[in-house]
């Protein structure tokens, strides 16, 4: 594995689609053993940079180096040694969930006796081992999931690329596949990850980058990213009246920030129950309150907003 520099390394990268520009200038730089996330709406540059990261599509300007080489001119060599979870799953359905393994493992020249026993080890890793020779057409959408990553580590790879890794998933699948990422992760394998689910992020990510509009517009730990953009505490306030706006600008001088949404008042504070206390001495009385820390999920709300970008 390389050492003594960052496994990706991009400066002022760019990509164009002719006219249109999905990825703005970016900078970013991912360690060894580092679980590294792209938080962002549709549309902010995600995509289009896990394509230039895993070799599959050119960058358009700036500089970018994958495991100290050029991706344009090394593009065969790195991905020999990159691990691909895709968004959607494009297992064979026609092989048993070994073959899956044992066929893709060829790919890389892997003798088949070695290709075998990886296969029966990384089927135990996520918990498959009782499937084997199953068909891949009946599998649940979790053991699918499981079947990719397993897939996506068959050349034992210095890098993982994540698309959206539990998209489409029910909680108990989503939390199995946490934590088979989460061992990966205790393991010392790189992980970069895209990803729609905010405590997916929180769980998974030791640093993450949120996109918006192909820019990068905030770095950071979910931690770090928490304490600077939000308040410690956040009070969910519901009010009877038809129109949440009739007392937004009652609450205005009780936290650092109010929110205004259809539905409730969001109130950041940095300290919930005594802000409460203040709703109450006010004479308002909301129907329902709701006192909870803040969560990357609003720090995420605040920095790109709340329309739904297609």
């Amino acid at each position: 594995m390389t050492t003594g520099r960052p496994l990706i390394q991009a400066r002022g990268l760019v990509k164009r689609f002719g006219d249109f520009t999905a990825v703005d200038g970016i900078d970013v730089e991912v360690s060894a053993g580092e679980a590294f996330g792209f938080l962002g709406p549709n549309g902010a540059g995600k995509s289009s940079t896990m394509r230039m990261v895993g070799c599959t599509s050119p960058p358009s300007g700036g500089e970018l180096h994958i495991l100290g080489m050029d991706p344009v001119r090394d593009g065969p060599a790195i991905r020999a040694r990159l691990g691909v979870c895709p968004q959607l799953d494009n297992l064979d359905p026609e092989l048993t969930v070994r073959e899956n393994l044992t066929t893709y493992a060829r790919y890389f020249g892997i003798p088949r006796r070695v290709a075998r026993a990886r296969a029966a080890e990384l089927l135990d890793f996520v918990q498959l081992g009782d499937r084997a020779d199953s068909k891949v057409e009946p599998l649940s959408g979790g053991m699918k999931r499981r079947l990719t990553i397993a897939r996506a580590l068959v050349n034992e790879p210095d890098i993982v690329l994540l698309d959206e890794p539990t998209t489409g998933l029910d909680p108990q699948a989503r939390h199995l596949v946490w934590e088979r990422l989460f061992r990966l992760k205790q393991q010392g394998v790189t992980l970069v990850l895209t990803t729609h689910y905010m405590d997916e992020a929180e769980q998974l990510c030791d640093r993450l980058v949120v996109m918006d509009g192909g820019r990068i517009v905030a770095e950071g730990s979910p931690r770090a990213l928490i304490e600077q953009h939000a308040t410690r505490e956040v009070v969910e306030l519901r009010f009877a009246a038809e129109s949440q706006e009739t007392f937004a600008g009652k609450l205005d001088a009780l936290g650092e920030r109010v929110e205004v949404l259809p539905d409730r008042v969001l109130v950041y504070v940095s300290d919930g129950d005594a802000a409460v206390a203040e709703v109450a001495a006010l004479g308002l009385r909301p129907t329902n309150v709701l006192v909870r820390r803040s969560s990357l999920e609003d720090v995420f709300l605040h920095l790109t907003g709340r329309t739904l970008v297609d």
